[in-house]
């Protein structure tokens, strides 16, 4: 085992030290904790040196990947470089060390940037409101989904329980309506990947309160009949719900407001470059058409004539989903995001989104099999490789990418195909990357045919190798000791 393989508890060492902290200066005689709440034994706690501490948890950042350290082609969630001079502006003393309780008189700045991002997202996506504070896409998508039915709802129109959802979508969506307790209704595509408009036709009735759909979809497929849509859905009663998170192709060319969308999330750790993974924190704002504005959970921001900044509700509204006013610092990462690209550079972030995405597509589609031929915008999806008979599976091609330096992309999804390889590159990477990609990529589908066994057993040198994902999901050990 090598040094820093080690966990910090093996390291320990008694009586080593790597911090002294002061004297407790606490009156423990004047605090009324229960008797239940309190140790009976003091906590089991390593015993490092500083150097060890800082050398462990860096040694262990280190085995991770991330945009910071290599490609990360992950289709469908837009794993965007992130640029520094956010994470400057989000440290700012006067953003960072305010309290959310302290009075609005004296958070001006933090109101003012809250209210302008939501006009600037407004601006960007077509929708006459924001409220920013969903604390993930699929928060957003909840609290869009709580919109929709308090809209049916507040009408009397209490029949429309049902949301279609296209046989193409997220994931999330169909989660997202089911925990609103919407039933979901799954409408196909056809063979050119895009939504099916007379089977879309065949299941609109009275008890439909919307269809979420993603646009560009999750083939990277623009729907054109985006406006057929809208008004087949609008003359039955219903809403068009737009799944955020494939809008990056978009920016500045085409906003969803535009296409008869009525409510929207977006998720800015994808559009707008704020840190994806981990858990978060993210941030899934909900934009809707100003019909709904007043269904908009609270608290808002609104400025009044002299300038200043009210936090703001309504009795109408969906109700809170989170606490205070989301998370703060993430949607200043974004708001800094959209000042540094301005009105005329944010447009080339989706041109460039495209060209990368179709750059690849063309260089591989030869040796992978790409089941829709067709002009995509931010991500393509390939099924598997093109020769069949090496019996080399997606999976093996995700694991051997690891060997050469690129995370995989997103596999077995959508379930559309049996193999598919969602691959999104965004604007982000320059054409070296993208042809040192490429360049691994057909050389794996060479080692398909004359080494398959390397496949099947990658990866090789990472410092985990391929692990039984099964039994662990099954039977996983979620403590190293007992406690």
């Amino acid at each position: 085992m090598k040094y820093y393989d080690k966990l910090i508890f093996e390291l320990s060492q008694n009586g080593r030290c790597g911090y002294s902290l002061p004297e407790c200066g606490w009156d423990e005689t004047a605090t009324d904790i229960s008797a239940c709440l309190r140790r009976e034994s003091d906590t089991r706690l390593p015993e490092v040196s500083e150097p060890d501490v800082v050398r462990h948890y860096t040694n262990l950042s280190n085995m991770n990947f991330g945009v910071d350290t290599g490609f990360y082609p992950l289709g469908s969630c837009t794993m965007k470089y992130n640029p520094k001079i956010n994470e400057e502006v989000a440290s700012m003393p006067g953003f960072a060390c305010l309290h959310p309780l302290q009075p609005e008189s004296t958070a001006q700045g933090a109101l003012q940037l809250y209210h302008d991002l939501s006009k600037a997202l407004s601006a960007i996506t077509g929708m006459a409101e924001f409220s920013l504070n969903p604390f993930a896409g699929a928060h957003g998508e909840l609290t869009g989904l709580m919109i929709m039915r308090q809209y049916h709802l507040q009408r009397g129109d209490v029949g429309r329980t049902r949301v279609i959802v296209p046989d193409s979508a997220h994931g999330t969506n169909p989660a997202s309506a089911a925990v609103c307790g919407l039933e979901v209704v799954v409408v196909k595509s056809k063979p050119d990947g895009t939504i099916d408009t007379e089977e879309l036709a065949s299941l609109l009735d009275e008890t439909i309160a919307g269809i979420m759909m993603t646009n560009p979809n999750t083939l990277g497929l623009f729907e054109t009949e985006i406006l057929k849509i809208a008004e087949m859905v609008h003359g039955c009663g219903g809403l068009l719900y737009y799944d955020g998170a494939n809008f990056n192709p978009l920016l500045g060319k085409v906003r969803p407001g535009d296409m008869g969308f009525d409510i929207l999330h977006l998720n800015l750790h994808k559009t707008f470059s704020t840190p994806h993974g981990g858990g978060g924190p993210g941030s899934g704002p909900v934009g809707v058409a100003s019909r709904l504005a007043e269904y908009l959970p609270y608290p808002r921001v609104e400025r009044d004539d002299d300038g200043c900044y009210h936090i703001v509700g309504s009795d109408k509204s969906a109700g809170r989903v989170s606490g205070f006013m989301g998370n703060f610092t993430v949607l200043m990462k974004a708001y800094a995001y959209i000042l540094s690209l301005g009105k005329q550079n944010i447009k080339k972030a989706g041109a460039l989104a495209t060209l990368n995405a179709n750059y690849i597509k063309e260089s591989l589609k030869d040796c992978y099999k790409l089941p829709v031929d067709k002009l995509c915008k931010h991500e393509f999806v390939f099924d598997g490789l093109a020769d069949k008979s090496t019996g080399v599976t997606t999976l093996d091609i995700a694991k051997r990418l690891l060997d050469y330096g690129f995370h995989a992309p997103t596999i077995y999804f959508p379930l559309l195909f049996h193999q598919s390889i969602m691959i999104e590159p965004t604007e982000t990477e320059s054409k070296e990357t993208l042809d040192a990609f490429v360049s691994v990529m057909r050389k794996i589908a060479e080692e398909a045919k004359t080494e398959p066994e390397v496949l099947r057993d990658a990866p090789h040198n990472t410092p985990v190798r391929r692990l039984d994902e099964t039994t662990a999901a099954k039977h996983p050990i979620l403590t190293y000791f007992e406690l």
